[in-house]
């Protein structure tokens, strides 16, 4: 089993009244309708993209500190980390 653990930005969408997820490391998104779903969706979208780099063995970013993603968001954005475990 592999851990993965990423820094994740949570950015209310008002004009499409969704939360859009992105991960600034790996270039990946997801959103959701309501904030508990956009996390679950986070959690999935990780653990597929590193079940995909796993199988074919790829190169991929490490994450970048939390507290510099923080910094960086707006202050209305969420900022949290997201974890995958992979077999």
């Amino acid at each position: 089993m592999k851990r993965y653990v990423y820094p994740a930005v949570f950015i209310k969408d008002e004009a499409e009244d969704v939360y859009r997820v992105f991960f600034p490391d790996l270039d990946i998104t997801t959103d959701g309708n309501i904030m508990e779903e956009a996390f679950l969706y986070a959690e999935e979208c990780l653990k597929t993209y590193f079940k995909y780099i796993e199988k074919y063995d790829l190169d991929f970013n490490l994450p970048t500190d939390f507290e510099i993603v923080k910094k960086s968001a707006r202050v209305e954005d969420v900022v949290m980390l997201i974890e995958a475990v992979t077999k």
